[in-house]
Formats: C-alpha cells, structure tokens, sequence
C-alpha cells in the first residue's frame, strides 16, 4: 500500500442514487436556481447531480475536477502545510496528495473514469500574512499543477497567483465555472479563516496508512 497522511478532514459524497449526506454548509441558491453547497478549507464534495459548488480562496487552491463525459466532478480546497523542508517527502506534499487523491478516488467511485478526467485550478493568492519561508499560496499552486501533470490529468483552465482572494461557483455537470475576484473584501475573514486552518495542519496526525486506487 502506499504511505499517504491520515487527517481529520470534512469529506462530503452525494451518492444521489444511494443516500444523501447532509452538510451544514448545504443550502438552496436563488440566483442560480440550484442546490448549492459551500466548501470551507479542508473540505472536499463530489456530485453526480446538478448542482452548484461554492468556495472562497485565498492562498488556499481549489481543484474543480470532473468526468467530462459523465458529468461526475468535485472540487476542494486545500492547503499545505508551512513547513521549512521542500522535500517531496515532507509532510507538506503528502498532505496535498492526500487532499487531492482521495477526492479522485470518490469521483471514481461514484462512477467516474480517470481517462476522462480534467481539472480547472483557482486560489494561491498571496493574502496570508506572516509566511516568511515561503509564499504559500505559490507553493499550493505549484504543488496542485505539478499533481495534476504527474497524474496526466489535464488543466483547461487556471487562475492563480496575484494578491487577491477568489470566489468561485463550479458547476460539476457542465464544467462550468464563474470567479470573482474581492479586490475590495469587506473583512478579514477569509484571512481568518485559511490562518487557523494552517494552525491545525501543523498539528494534524500525518501518519498510516491508506489504500489508493
């Protein structure tokens, strides 16, 4: 079996034909006429239906995959660790292996094909202050690209970098996603929100042992 991190995570399936899993961050959204479900750091969701996924980025990196012909996608929203070792064995790139394959591995379940895979990448802003080993946003970026190449799943589309955080909407059924950059956020929530999410990283249970496919 291959070594990947164990952590506490908030992973939501729709199994649709199965069961439906409840989220506290699941609600109805009018604009778009569609059930909608909002993706806090550390969350991932996958769907077969027709609906929306909602996240906001800042130095955090979302990836909106899905089955281009089926119509099976996910997104989530991940950061790594802050950690001074660069190494491709470090905690930090085991971790963003562990967000994004067990995502890819609940899209297969739920009856996607990794042949059919691709990805739209959002996020890496440099809004976090206080990261003076690294800029974590390019480190998240460049770990989500180097992934996705590693695992010939092709990006169509990107936007990462800059100083701004990102709203994203991922329509998983279509492909389908609409960004908004906050040039002007009205607090420092997002902020907040991905420093505290680093703060438990560093302390998160990064050993045993899971079986990928």
């Amino acid at each position: 079996m291959r070594k990947v991190v164990r952590l506490q995570s908030n992973a939501m399936i729709d199994h649709s034909d199965y069961q439906e899993v409840l989220s506290p961050n699941r609600y109805y959204d009018n604009t778009f006429d569609k059930e909608a479900i909002k993706l806090l750091p550390g969350e991932y969701f996958v769907t077969k239906r027709d609906m929306v996924l909602v996240t906001v980025l800042g130095s955090c990196v979302a990836a909106c995959i899905r089955d281009r012909v089926t119509g099976i996608g996910g997104m989530n929203h991940f950061m790594l660790p802050n950690d001074k070792n660069d190494s491709p064995v470090a905690a930090a790139a085991r971790y963003g292996t562990y967000a994004m394959e067990m995502m890819i591995n609940q899209m297969l379940k739920a009856g996607a094909t990794r042949s059919n895979l691709e990805a739209k990448l959002f996020g890496g802003g440099n809004v976090l202050r206080g990261f003076t080993v690294s800029n974590v946003g390019e480190r998240n970026a460049d770990f989500a690209l180097q992934y996705l190449e590693n695992e010939k799943i092709q990006v169509v589309a990107e936007s990462l970098l800059d100083i701004y955080p990102r709203k994203i909407y991922f329509f998983p059924s279509s492909g389908k996603v609409m960004m908004k950059k906050l040039h002007y956020p009205n607090n420092d929530t997002i902020i907040e929100r991905e420093a505290e999410y680093s703060t438990r990283l560093k302390h998160a249970d990064i050993q045993g042992d899971v079986e990928l496919f």
